[in-house]
């Protein structure tokens, strides 16, 4: 610094060529310039020599102050004013410093009195003015100015139309910058980019295929940015077949390969499910980076192959937070939620800190398994950490919290967000349906409806649900109906089957088989499932035979709709019916699927399944079930065997329907928590009258509150009653 003050010093008292001279030790001298102190001393020399008003001088004093990262657009501003008619690159060079100080109103301004003075803009004026543009500016001026450029003549220039396209990106005005694009007699492959990564932020996936085919006809050839972009919209499509072309571009060599590139293939083969041709390029890679071991884990675990995808990501060299949730996600996707659990621990164990999708992922596996504690600690994980708790992990928070039965907490977040979208309204609206609050949940619909937010097709599920049950037929036949005639919202096989289960269950079987035969689309076993149901519950045998051959021909294996046709056989006594049916399961090699029943107990979640004696305080269990028996029979309990069909004695019956599953996740939960806790259970199947009449039963003697989760909706006990009001 100093040798360069003392050059700038020498020369400066030595200045003695002619004034006009554009090569001038002065001007030279600007190249090496670094500061604005050493530009001012250079422009003080200049005016005490006479050299100030010379054309290059002021044109490289000005583009330094606007353009250098230590220039000052107050000092280019006040040499400007002093200009008498300054030329055409110095107002250029002024805009371009409003635009690279993010003052597009005053770059504006500045193009306005460049006119009044009768300065034509040539091709470098809207590039630098458009380039500062914010959206607003966009929007109100920005149709105006295209209408200069067209004035002016300017379009045919490549920067020009560029600028152009960009500005109405910006404004997000996508078919305007599409036509403008068009327009161009040859547009730069910056600006066909530009539209590409556009069309892919707003999903618009298939136009971006359409517009790398048209680059291609026009010949515009593309760049590794273009080949990138393309590809990730292929994986969005699943589209195999461009992008094995877009393969080809790189390997006959017409664009240069590099990290980027080659991750993006792997993605898309792995999106597209071509495994060996994501590896083929994996194992070739002479550098790899973590996005490219994480793309193979996804790749993985979207195609269900975990243990695979577990062993890539084994041999990571390096993890980060996005490599650790695709592992999480891939056990989630794949219903192993302890593993899911276990290797969030590993995570922790790390140090690396998980950002708001590893929450919303672990959030979710907590709500599956119904692990209210450990759901507990990770909302205060995420807030003694500072993890960006947005929308999208308060609204896993809810859904969390209604999935372990705690509504007045599901509530609570709902009430505290200040930004509430879709999904938001969705999630409180299914869960407080499932949790027995119907009224409630159509309460919000309206609020929903009264905030101007627009229900989609999986809202109008918890709507129909919440109608289900608690019995509101009418009132779910009009909703049935509104959703196509108010929002114009198609119904679908799971509306279908919500308005056969709405009216199965108000033992309106007739109507609900007439919906069925008079669906647009072919019903499902779900559909059918839900008028079997109402089958059981109304006891309406003859029905159920047909219900059920129409299932099993649909699902041939199906062994949940035998033993629903057993109960319903054992219910209405027709015995030989029943056992005709059980030797037919066993002919045919039919199992019933077991009860299994998940309940946490101090962050860890034990499994029972019925008859269960693996586990390890089974002996405890033994004698607490015991115990339970006698206090309940006491209180008026007398086991329900009617469903028990098999050839045993009367005592044996009992034994066998009091170790279902819930039953022995509840004498658990009895030994090892203290009086008063709350006992949560997840069940997999729906729970039968015996285990509903025991546990509101359980409810009344030992003064707890149960709530089990089957797999149709919530049972909250309380007081020897349910929410569900036994309708379910």
């Amino acid at each position: 610094m100093f040798t360069k003050l003392k050059q700038m010093a020498t020369i400066a008292c030595t200045a003695s060529k002619p004034l006009s001279s554009t090569t001038h030790p002065l001007i030279s001298l600007l190249e090496i310039c670094e500061s604005m102190d050493q530009l001012q001393q250079i422009h003080c020399r200049a005016i005490k020599t006479g050299l100030a008003a010379n054309p290059v001088l002021q044109n490289r004093v000005m583009a330094f102050c606007c353009t250098h990262e230590c220039g000052d657009l107050k000092y280019a501003r006040h040499l400007f004013d002093e200009m008498p008619e300054p030329n055409l690159f110095i107002w250029n060079t002024m805009i371009r410093g409003y635009s690279r100080l993010d003052s597009p109103e005053l770059g504006v301004s500045l193009y306005l009195e460049m006119l009044r003075r009768g300065v034509k803009p040539d091709n470098y004026s809207f590039p630098f003015l458009f380039k500062g543009f914010t959206r607003d500016i966009a929007l109100q001026c920005g149709r105006e100015l295209h209408g200069h450029v067209l004035k002016h003549g300017l379009l045919s220039n490549v920067f020009v139309h560029t600028a152009l396209v960009q500005m109405y990106l910006l404004c997000g005005l996508l078919d305007t910058a599409r036509g403008v694009l068009d327009a161009g007699s040859k547009a730069d492959v910056i600006a066909w980019n530009m539209m590409i990564a556009a069309y892919n932020k707003v999903g618009k996936f298939e136009e971006s295929r359409r517009l790398f085919l048209g680059m291609e006809e026009k010949q515009v050839l593309p760049t590794t940015v273009t080949l990138v972009l393309i590809l990730s919209a292929c994986s969005k499509l699943k589209d195999f077949k461009t992008g094995k072309h877009v393969h080809s571009c790189v390997n006959n060599c017409k664009v240069e390969s590099n990290l980027v590139l080659e991750n993006a293939l792997i993605d898309m083969y792995a999106a597209c499910g071509e495994m060996d041709s994501a590896l083929g390029i994996f194992r070739n890679m002479n550098n790899k980076d973590i996005i490219s071991w994480t793309t193979i884990v996804s790749g993985f675990t979207n195609l269900g192959e975990i243990d695979v995808a577990r062993n890539y990501f084994d041999q990571m060299p390096e993890k980060d937070c996005v490599s650790w949730t695709a592992m999480i996600d891939g056990y989630l996707h794949t219903n192993r939620f302890k593993e899911a659990f276990d290797l969030f621990r590993h995570m922790q164990a790390t140090s690396v800190k998980p950002d708001e999708f590893t929450m919303v992922s672990i959030l979710t596996a907590c709500a599956q398994l119904g692990a209210l504690e450990l759901g507990e600690w990770i909302k205060t994980y995420i807030d003694k950490n500072k993890i960006n708790n947005d929308a999208f992990v308060r609204n896993a928070l809810i859904d969390m919290y209604f999935k372990c039965g705690n509504v007045d907490k599901a509530e609570r977040v709902f009430r505290e967000m200040h930004q509430r979208d879709k999904f938001t309204w969705t999630t409180i609206i299914v869960g407080l349906a499932v949790n027995g609050h119907g009224e409630k949940a159509l309460d919000i619909f309206s609020k929903m409806l009264e905030a101007s937010i627009l229900p989609d097709d999986v809202t109008y599920i918890g709507v129909l649900s919440a109608c289900t049950h608690t019995g509101m037929v009418d009132k779910g036949r009009e909703f049935f109906l509104s959703m196509t005639t108010q929002h114009g919202i198609e119904p679908n096989i799971t509306h279908y089957g919500c308005l056969v289960d709405l009216l199965a269950r108000a033992g309106r079987l007739k109507e609900a088989h007439e919906v069925i035969k008079n669906m647009p689309i072919e019903p499902n076993s779900i559909v059918w499932g839900a008028l079997l149901a109402g089958c059981r519950v109304h006891r309406e045998a003859n029905m159920a035979e047909m219900v059920a051959k129409q299932i099993l021909e649909l699902e041939p294996e199906n062994g949940a709709v035998y033993v629903l046709l057993c109960n319903i056989y054992a219910a209405c006594k027709r015995w030989n019916d029943l056992r005709d049916l059980r030797q037919m399961m066993m002919d045919k090699g039919i199992k019933k699927i077991p009860g299994c029943s998940l309940i946490e107990m101090n962050g860890t979640v034990h499994e029972f399944v019925a008859g269960d004696r693996s586990h390890p305080q089974t002996k405890e269990i033994d004698v607490k079930l015991e115990k339970m028996t006698q206090d309940l029979k006491f209180a008026g309990y007398s086991p329900d065997i009617s469903k028990v069909f098999l050839d045993i004695a009367e005592e044996d019956k009992e034994n066998s329907v009091f170790r279902h599953s819930e039953k022995l996740a509840i004498a658990f939960g009895l030994i090892n928590s203290p009086p008063g806790v709350t006992i949560r259970i997840v069940k997999n199947l729906r729970m039968c009258l015996d285990c509903h009449s025991v546990a509101k039963l359980i409810s009344k003697v030992y003064d707890r509150e149960v709530i089990v989760r089957d797999r149709t909706r919530f049972h909250h006990f309380k007081h020897g009653l349910c929410s569900c009001k036994d309708y379910w």
